[in-house]
């Protein structure tokens, strides 16, 4: 087990668990595998899967996870409670390395408000779930929620109570983004002084954005002695979010006389990972966030360009090659054949794609490229990311639109659904609403467009756009994104995808979570 004297940092992704958490964010099961091998092919350390209780779906995305990702160990979150902790377990069973993590709140405010409970009771409950934990494996992580809020002498008591019942890593979340690097480095400083067993497991931070300091704070913490960084791609999370995977990690790699600590991720894969959460979660990374945003290596001052060109480092601080966003020596173009295609893949690490979807992903290469001159790296990125659409009940086959200022804008649309070939002509207050309308008449429904939003893949007027639409209906959230030369043919295609992770959801019934 690694001890604070050592150097090598954990890595605990949580994506698919407090990531997906943040409203909107709601992943599919095979949406959630993917993401699972992409954290498999980064080699973080832990995946969080899910919170096995919360609904037959979360149940069952921890299990296919549990079941068919490798390397890495899988974790189940479950509360202090014996129903969370049994279905957790149950959700691991298939595991190679698996883990429970199991918490409760011990902040005054928490306890009195959301609990109800004395402090003596939380103390018990702690001992009592990290014990059941330990029952069905050695691997349990229990956590202190509004840990950064917690009376010390109460957060030490309970640290080695969960210590002696079994926990081997325990985590001090900053629950609701409020401590400063100083603070929770002192935090961690007071349990090493403090708690007497504490070199018998692993210390861990899980730090929120609220204030826009989780990545300082986390690594502010294991500058301390924590050996443990619970954290997402893109950061992705609750709120304003959780520490960010990619900036903790390149910190680490690029400022190692400042942090000199190790992990154990593959830098090359973090892009992919960062574009393939940004299209399943239809969270769009801001063009200036840090190590993954579009203008992370761009240069357009005129001074900066200059330097640039004389010596790279004059203002780049890091490879872009180091994250895996290698040059093009291909350019690519409709007159581009198979095999440079696969290389295309290969160079942008979609490595596992089987023959039939390289060859459907060549077709839609080819239509894309009698509409565009140029065809760049990330129009091939999203164009593979449509193809990956699964459970399709209501399929795209053609859209015809009216529009411009004398109107009436109209909207002609063809769909199959469940195999049957269906039709609308319907107006709306422009081409957008009007394709909408035609898509409600086609399949009647009364679920709400929360969020409407297109960027454009690349630069030009023959630029892909690529549309995110969020549906909210039945106490569910669903995102839909496609991508198109055409705008309203995109917007179509990503309500339609919405509509259909709808009605895939709509199968499931989730059983009520049960009480702490």
């Amino acid at each position: 087990m690694a001890s604070a004297n050592d150097n090598r940092v954990i890595i605990f992704d949580t994506t698919l668990r407090d990531g997906e958490q943040s409203p909107g964010a709601s992943m599919t099961l095979d949406e959630k595998l993917r993401v699972a091998h992409a954290l498999a092919e980064l080699k973080v350390d832990v995946i969080e899967a899910g919170f096995a209780i919360a609904s037959n779906g979360d149940f069952q995305s921890v299990h296919e996870i549990a079941k068919q990702v490798k390397g890495p160990t899988i974790c189940s979150l479950a509360r202090a409670a014996k129903g969370d902790i049994e279905r957790a377990a149950e959700a691991l069973e298939p595991a190679e390395n698996k883990r429970i993590h199991t918490f409760i709140s011990t902040s005054p405010l928490h306890m009195k408000y959301k609990l109800q409970m004395e402090p003596e009771r939380v103390l018990e409950k702690v001992i009592e779930s990290v014990t059941l934990a330990r029952k069905f494996t050695d691997d349990v992580e229990w956590s202190a929620e509004d840990g950064s809020r917690t009376e010390h002498d109460f957060l030490c008591r309970c640290v080695e109570a969960a210590i002696d019942a079994g926990a081997t890593t325990i985590n001090i979340p900053d629950t609701v983004g409020y401590t400063t690097p100083t603070e929770y480095a002192e935090l961690m400083t007071m349990l090493f002084n403090r708690v007497p067993n504490i070199d018998k497991a692993i210390l861990s931070v899980h730090c929120h954005n609220d204030l826009g300091m989780a990545v300082a704070n986390s690594i502010s913490a294991v500058n301390a002695g924590a050996r443990q960084i619970e954290c997402t791609i893109n950061g992705l999370g609750e709120r304003a979010g959780n520490a960010a995977l990619e900036e903790i990690v390149m910190a680490i790699n690029t400022r190692n006389d400042a942090f000199p600590f190790t992990t154990g991720i593959d830098t090359t894969k973090i892009m992919n990972a960062s574009r393939l959460v940004s299209a399943v979660s239809g969270f769009v990374v801001q063009p200036n966030k840090a190590i993954v945003g579009a203008n992370a290596f761009a240069h357009e001052s005129g001074i900066h360009q200059d330097g640039f060109l004389k010596n790279s480092e004059t203002y780049e601080i890091m490879k872009p090659e180091s994250i895996g966003l290698n040059k093009s020596s291909l350019v690519m173009g409709k007159h581009s054949g198979r095999h440079a295609f696969k290389e295309k893949l290969k160079e942008l690490g979609f490595t596992d794609l089987g023959d039939n979807a390289i060859e459907d992903a060549f077709a839609r290469f080819k239509d894309l490229a009698d509409k565009k001159k140029e065809v760049y790296d990330d129009d091939i990125v999203a164009l593979i990311d449509d193809g990956m659409r699964d459970n399709e009940h209501i399929k795209f086959v053609g859209l015809t639109v009216t529009c411009g200022s004398k109107g009436p804008q109209t909207a002609e649309l063809e769909l199959t659904v469940d195999g049957e070939t269906r039709t609308a002509k319907t107006t709306g207050d422009g081409p957008i609403d009007a394709t909408f309308n035609a898509i409600k008449e086609i399949y009647p429904h009364d679920w709400r467009l929360k969020l409407y939003q297109v960027h454009a893949v690349t630069e030009g007027t023959d630029a892909q756009g690529t549309v995110t639409v969020k549906l909210d209906g039945e106490d569910r959230t669903v995102v839909g994104n496609a991508s198109d030369t055409d705008t309203v043919v995109a917007s179509c295609l990503a309500y339609v995808t919405a509509v259909n992770k709808l009605i895939e959801k709509s199968k499931k019934t989730a059983p009520d979570a049960m009480a702490s």
